[in-house]
């Protein structure tokens, strides 16, 4: 909140100030190059050079390092001079430096036709690389070390590969059997399946049985005649799966069960391992959602030890990231917990004896970035400056002090060096396209190595702004606005709202374009602001903004969103007459109930893959932010699209993927069905072959045809 005037001043003090040319964009290049060719510059190879104070990274086939401690580049290669070294070496020469990664301070490994190469950059020697590269088409790939030791699924079971051999671990794997990969519907955090212990001796891996979860169609159109493919879905109220742990002795060849007990319904989640790979954790949470037990297994026998510690919330509880335990010190762990109202460190004792509460205030970490060389200090990712902003910090795990390191109102990303010395900072603001830093930990200097231009300079735009307005709570919500090319303050323009608004999203933020994309100019150059804001629900807001929406999904969400609407009908220059709105998934959701549940306020929505009724949703996610079906009978009922049908005013897209295995294709169709019983009409479209996102060169087709239908109807 500290920098907060300060954003407001910098995006209305540059909003105004751009200098447009003449080039206009098409809708293919706002979407296709939105995020390459004409986004921000990404430097190629960028990384910290082990065993240095360094910095390298590639640009125009350029190699440069750069000093951490002078900030400037004290070495570079270009693909010319070391096409020479090759050439001398009767090698083939590279048109870029390809595959490069560096092995330590002076070498780095590159490809060419004939394989791998390591390059000493003292003494300009190339030898044949003794590295041996992992099967990168494994299904699940997991390297604990590359082309070594790693494990790998097939047919839903599991294998290992070490000592020049692979051993099937798993035999159940089936259809209805899944060994080995994400469970839980990638909730909680869990993005794999597997999880190598720190020496590499045992692996633990999930293993979910499916039997009780209801198959679902999934229909491939492609084929001649259509086939169907069955998917698990477990919806909301209904049958969940049966998730266990498994642990695979990589030297004895044997696996054993982790005894959990309790429902079968329950989630296994964060797991961890104790540094001596003695003890393996899970964060264990009820299917309610609102308790969670640290529990504590023997890695050998999968008995359960103890539980280290439990929590619970009135509405929900989600811990998202496992135990970290201390650089060097293995009888301590860090926990992320919301327990005071925001996401924050503790420190605990292994035995499950708290220690004391590392970081705390109105703000939320985000992320953690590693310790420093001795382990005395923990760096991590935070928006203490604004929920708007991201910083890189680091805290003391003794005296609690936390410094913060990046400098500059905006966005920061981060990455710190193995002895915590060096820290390579990423740098965006609203009017900033991009910054690359080296930043000294020890001194805090920061010096800039490296800025991007603005990628779009050359085309006519519209200016954008980052602010906030209130609730009616009294609470901040964020928002930017992007105006239209040639903007004049005595005319009328048609505002299109483009939201999403659900848990787990951020969509405005000091960063380039206040975090929006190019097809937003696209709109701007035919006419139209466009407005985003972030309402309750939305992350990084603490506890109390994201759970108001508990148990009534959609409600808080539009009360917030028209109060956007009310700021905008206060603007001399919008039509409050023309106004559009259009998201996808949750933003699919949020278009379709202000189209319907507030019917007027919108002449025009379009929304993608909606959700429509949230007892076809999955239990993981519904449940969480809307108890069962069974238990809150009136908020399903209340949020239900379905009952407000026939209140639609205005014209309304509906698009859906038919292979979507998240938001399924039930959603839209049982709209379809609803809308023709009660005559009313509306307007729909079915991308075959894609699932919930519609990506590819197909979504240049996507972004048309939905900035056409506003175009034509707005």
């Amino acid at each position: 909140m500290k920098k907060h005037t300060l954003i407001l001043a910098l995006a209305f003090g540059l909003g105004f100030g751009l200098v447009a040319q003449n080039k206009l964009l098409t809708v293919q290049e706002a979407v296709l190059k939105g995020r390459g060719a004409l986004a921000p510059k990404r430097l190629q190879n960028l990384g910290l050079v082990p065993e240095s104070k360094k910095v390298a990274y590639v640009d125009k086939n350029v190699l440069n390092s750069i000093n951490a401690e002078t900030g400037k580049t004290d070495w570079s290669l270009s693909t010319v001079d070391f096409n020479k070294t090759l050439s001398a070496a009767s090698m083939d020469t590279v048109p870029a430096f390809e595959g490069l990664r560096w092995k330590s301070a002076t070498e780095f490994w590159f490809t060419t036709k004939k394989g791998e190469w390591l390059y000493n950059t003292a003494t300009k020697k190339i030898t044949k690389s003794e590295r041996k590269a992992s099967d990168n088409t494994l299904e699940d790939l997991d390297e604990f070390k590359e082309g070594e030791v790693y494990a790998y699924t097939k047919d839903n079971n599991v294998y290992v590969f070490a000592n020049g051999k692979s051993a099937q671990v798993s035999t159940d794997g089936s259809y209805e059997i899944v060994n080995g990969k994400s469970v839980h519907r990638d909730e909680f955090g869990i993005s794999k399946g597997t999880y190598w212990s720190p020496k590499g001796n045992a692996l633990a891996f999930y293993r979910m049985d499916q039997s009780d979860v209801s198959d679902y169609p999934i229909i491939d159109w492609s084929t001649y005649p259509a086939k169907n493919k069955n998917i698990k879905y477990p919806m909301a109220g209904n049958k969940s799966h049966y998730v266990t742990l498994r642990i695979y002795n990589v030297n004895t060849g044997k696996t054993v069960d982790v005894k959990t007990v309790g429902p079968r319904e329950q989630y296994l989640t964060n797991i961890a391992w104790s540094p001596d790979e003695t003890k393996i954790y899970i964060a264990i949470v009820n299917r309610e959602q609102n308790h969670c037990w640290l529990n504590e297994y023997n890695a050998s026998t999968g008995d359960f030890v103890k539980t280290l510690f439990e929590e619970s919330d009135d509405k929900y509880i989600e811990p998202l990231n496992p135990m970290l335990f201390v650089k060097n010190n293995p009888k301590q762990f860090i926990w992320q917990s919301r327990r005071d109202g925001y996401l924050h460190f503790y420190l605990y004792n292994s035995d499950g004896s708290l220690v004391k509460q590392l970081t705390k205030g109105n703000w939320e970490v985000k992320d953690e970035n590693g310790f420093d060389e001795k382990g005395e200090n923990l760096f991590f990712t935070a928006n203490e400056q604004s929920p708007v902003n991201q910083d890189l910090y680091m805290v003391n795990l003794k005296s609690g002090k936390v410094k913060r390191l990046t400098e500059g109102n905006g966005y920061h990303t981060g990455f710190v060096s193995k002895k915590g010395d060096v820290l390579l900072d990423v740098f965006t603001s609203c009017y900033t396209p991009v910054e690359y830093r080296v930043i000294n930990v020890s001194n805090g200097k920061s010096s800039v190595f490296y800025k991007g231009e603005n990628p779009i300079k050359d085309y006519k735009l519209g200016s954008w702004s980052l602010f906030s307005i209130k609730n009616n709570e009294g609470q901040d919500l964020y928002c930017r606005l992007f105006k239209p090319v040639d903007f004049d303050s005595t005319k009328k323009y048609p505002v299109l709202v483009y939201l999403y608004n659900g848990p787990h999203s951020q969509m405005v933020t000091n960063r380039w374009m206040a975090g929006g994309e190019l097809w937003y100019q696209y709109m701007a150059q035919k006419g139209y602001i466009v407005f985003t804001l972030d309402g309750r629900g939305t992350s990084y807001r603490g506890k109390a903004f994201e759970q108001a929406i508990h148990r009534q999904l959609g409600t808080k969400e539009m009360e917030d969103q028209l109060k956007g609407v009310e700021y905008l009908k206060s603007l001399p220059y919008v039509d409050g007459n023309r106004l559009g709105v259009h998201g996808w998934s949750f933003g699919g959701f949020m278009t379709t109930s202000l189209m319907t549940r507030n019917p007027g306020v919108f002449k025009v929505g379009a929304c993608g893959g909606p959700v429509i009724d949230w007892a076809y949703y999955e239990i993981m996610y519904g449940e969480r932010y809307m108890d069962t079906p069974q238990e809150n009978k009136e908020g399903y009922d209340k949020n239900n699209l379905l009952n407000y049908v026939d209140k639609l005013k205005g014209k309304l897209l509906m698009i859906h993927g038919a292979q979507d295995p998240v938001v399924v294709w039930q959603h839209s169709i049982l709209y379809q069905k609803k809308a023709v019983e009660k005559g009313m009409q509306l307007d729909y479209y079915v991308y075959p072959g894609h699932e919930h996102n519609v990506l590819g060169k197909d979504r240049a087709h996507l972004m048309e045809k939905i900035c056409n239908y506003f175009i034509d109807n707005l």
